[in-house]
């Protein structure tokens, strides 16, 4: 549902403040920026679905139910529990200067600037804005210089009485003072910031920023002035609603609703609240997308019931047994048997009454702003290898991932090529490249090369034990001799740095799995519980830990349909790994059975010993099946090429704290927002770790915990590049470096889907783009239609 792709302001303010206590990095990165038509690759975007229409189109009046999550916990969306139903609120009620346009370029909001552009950039650069002159909060006071002003020293760092989730960028500013009138605001840097239109959105009025009182706590249910189309007109926690009334001091188009109440819904209960006309537009699953489908393609004539649902499955020869059970000369045998007919026939009859609702709605898709990734946690264990890492990375068949996700849902289908921009952004360049496409050989040659063998995996220890000095001692000659022969070889031009070894043991270490975990290896017929392992070594996870947790977790609902039940069975068996495979094992229903993988590639590898094994952490929830379906079939992917997976379903609640932030994973499955502002929102995802002075490693929200000095550079250069054109291009050359260290691999642009009354217009799968609430209405009637005035 919705969830980690939520709109960019929350993404860039929680971005900035992840602190970890970990053990030490040690990582390789190879150069590459290859040529090719990039005209082409931003080309590819899918449009908005959002029933666009002529303000002339749309009635007059009207109230619109929309789903969030949950209750906001603070309306101010600089504060470190800010969400997405935070940011969804505040859009409709304060400035943003800058909004995403459908293809992810920031544009002036004509309602709040008549100009915004750099004047100056030496001795240093200066931004000047020219306010729109009617532009007033909500309490009649012109929105000027002295809220500007609150909010760059409330946000700026430098006072720490604020309790804010830091937004990078303010605290390069260096004054702001009132320009040639009471219009214009002028910006001065200390230091040059590319992505300055980033600044100043939402911007708060200064009641809300002029204080550390204020600001901790007077905007965390009540905003005390706003400037936007609707003005706040209740916070109620009772009915877990929100409600938003037209405001009439906006000096803009005004709102065609009366009013907008955003209710607290849980994805899992959207389809019962659609069927009840609680809500008008609510982010679904594919499942619910797929009963809305059918429901617009059931004529309902005769009074026939649905071809699908309850009692769709029975054959006739099962309702002929059925009947003559139920009127048979065994009356106990009769009674149960009505009974059971009754139990299914009222099934079905709620069955079709929801459909019959249903019709009513229609699904609108796009992609949605975030991509799905798979991360590779490069901390320690045989992923602290960076060629490990890639042969991971080159036995995925991406397309085939794509294809499972997005082609069910009619949605284009095509692996994602960039860490730092989506296709259709003018940043977006495909550097996969950099590292390579899917190649069994290749991922074979690179294990072989870091030791791990057919061989390994039956040969016995010398007896040094994992995590010893002996072993460390080892590690270090073999990451010496590792060193020498990719000297002699030189095999990749392109490389920008030389890998190295930190010495720390290739165990990665692990905890034994309780019964709840659902553990189970691909790859080996051990019964859960039986894998060796040392105790797991669990990091105190971050401060934004627990507010990027949900956010991560709602991730899964979005995946759509990955031909996985959640009852199917989730162990891949030795049967499933014979000649030829087995059809469905980990493909949808239809789809041919793999071929056999060479000998060569059979069976599990192996050093010293000790079998190639990661740890697949994935979330047990019921909303994350999808999710899981995808974890199935990269595992799948990574046993043809000999890397067993201990696959471990944890709480939903646990996932993201206990597991990816605190690095006690190898293999991870979670999604960023995509960004305008690459150079800032990206670098803490990518940045090296660097040691604290406790001698912990401050990762930032790089949770791979692969970076190089190289990477850093590069956005260091493209924060301060004011030249737009020279900026992309250090991005996409970080973006190569990035694909070539091998810490996470993007697979898919996730699926978009949004459930919304049929009658309403300007609202659906957005997309980049961002609602223009007061277009957002119901259809005006012609010959037929909604009324003009409709109430719900």
């Amino acid at each position: 549902m919705s969830h980690v792709g939520v709109p960019r302001g929350t993404s860039r303010k929680r971005r900035s403040i992840a602190l970890l206590a970990t053990g030490v990095l040690t990582l390789p990165v190879l150069a590459g920026c290859s040529s090719g038509n990039d005209e082409a690759a931003a080309a590819s975007v899918v449009p908005q679905d959002i029933a666009a229409a002529a303000r002339a189109q749309v009635a007059e009046g009207g109230t619109v139910n929309w789903a969030i999550d949950a209750m906001p916990a603070t309306l101010n969306a600089f504060q470190a529990d800010a969400d997405s139903a935070t940011t969804r609120i505040t859009g409709a009620l304060l400035p943003t200067l800058f909004p995403l346009d459908a293809k992810g370029r920031p544009q002036l909001n004509p309602d709040y600037l008549e100009s915004a552009k750099v004047v100056e950039t030496e001795p240093k650069q200066v931004v000047l804005y020219r306010l729109n002159q009617q532009a007033v909060w909500s309490d009649g006071r012109e929105i000027g210089a002295p809220d500007f002003v609150a909010q760059w020293r409330a946000l700026s760092g430098k006072d720490s009485a604020f309790w804010t989730a830091r937004n990078a960028g303010y605290e390069r500013i260096e004054k702001i003072e009132r320009g040639a009138d009471d219009l214009e605001v002028k910006v001065t840097f200390a230091k040059p910031y590319a992505d300055w239109r980033s600044l100043f959105s939402p911007l708060y009025p200064k009641q809300v920023t002029g204080s550390p009182d204020a600001f901790n706590d007077g905007a965390r249910s009540t905003l005390k002035a706003t400037a936007g189309p609707f003005r706040l007109r209740e916070v109620d926690k009772e009915t877990g609603s929100v409600t938003l009334a037209r405001n009439p001091r906006w000096w803009g188009s005004p709102a065609k609703l009366d009013s907008l109440v955003f209710k607290a819904v849980k994805p899992q209960d959207r389809t019962e609240a659609l069927t009840e006309g609680k809500i008008d537009v609510a982010d679904i699953d594919a499942a619910a997308a797929h009963r809305i489908a059918q429901a617009a393609q059931d004529t309902g004539s005769n009074g026939a019931p649905p071809a699908h649902g309850p009692g769709s499955e029975v054959t006739p020869a099962q309702a002929l047994r059925s009947w003559a059970l139920a009127h048979g000369s065994d009356e106990e045998v009769a009674e149960e048997a009505q009974e059971a007919r009754d139990e299914k026939a009222g099934a079905a009859k709620a069955y079709a009454a929801e459909q019959s609702d249903l019709r009513g709605y229609v699904v609108r898709k796009s992609l949605e702003p975030a991509y799905t990734q798979l991360a590779l946690n490069g901390e320690t264990g045989p992923l602290a290898d960076d060629r490990v890492r890639r042969a991971v990375a080159r036995a995925l068949d991406r397309q085939a991932l794509a294809d499972a996700v997005l082609r069910p849902l009619g949605l284009p289908a095509e692996p994602l090529g960039s860490h730092l921009a989506l296709a259709g952004q003018p940043a977006y360049k495909d550097g996969s490249d950099a590292l390579g496409s899917q190649d069994t050989k290749e991922a074979q040659a690179l294990l072989a090369d870091a030791g791990w063998t057919r061989e390994g995996a039956t040969k016995k220890t010398d007896g040094t034990k994992a995590g010893s000095e002996g072993e460390k001692q080892k590690d270090a000659s073999k990451a010496e001799e590792k060193k020498a022969q990719e000297k002699e070889k030189k095999k990749e031009d392109e490389q920008a740095d030389s890998a190295t070894d930190d010495g720390k043991t290739n165990d990665a270490a692990r905890r034994e799995p309780s019964n709840d975990d659902g553990l189970y290896i691909v790859g080996d017929d051990n019964k859960p519980g039986e894998a060796e392992g040392a105790a797991t070594h669990v990091i105190a996870p971050a401060p934004a830990a627990a507010a990027q947790s949900a956010a991560l977790l709602r991730q899964a609902g979005h995946l759509g349909e990955t031909g996985t039940s959640e009852d199917a069975p989730v162990r891949i068996t030795a049967q499933d790994r014979q000649p030829g495979g087995a059809a469905g094992a980990y493909a949808p229903a239809g789809t041919a059975a793999p071929a056999q993988a060479p000998d060569s590639a059979r069976g599990p590898l192996g050093k010293d010993g000790k079998p190639l094994t990661l740890r697949f952490v994935l979330p047990s929830g019921p909303g994350s099946e999808s999710l899981r379906g995808v974890g199935d079939r990269i595992a799948a992917m990574l046993d043809t090429i000999g890397i067993r997976t201990e696959i471990t379903k944890v709480s939903d609640d646990s996932y993201f704290q206990d597991h990816v932030a605190s690095g006690d994973y190898d293999l991870a499955l979670y999604s960023w927002p995509a960004t305008a502002y690459p150079a800032t929102d990206d670098r803490p995802i990518f940045a090296k770790p660097v040691p604290a002075t406790d001698g912990s490693l401050l990762v930032e929200q790089n949770y791979t915990r692969v970076g190089t000095d190289h990477i850093d550079q590069l956005f260091d250069e493209a924060v301060s590049e004011l030249d737009e054109g020279t900026a992309r291009d250090l991005m996409k050359q970080a973006d190569a470096r990035i694909w070539a260290a091998a810490g996470s691999i993007p697979l898919y642009q996730r699926p978009q889907l949004v459930a919304t009354d049929k009658k309403l217009v300007n609202v659906g799968a957005f997309g980049f783009g961002v609602p223009h609430y007061q277009d957002i209405g119901f259809k005006a009637p012609q010959a037929a239609g909604a009324p003009a005035n409709r109430k719900k």
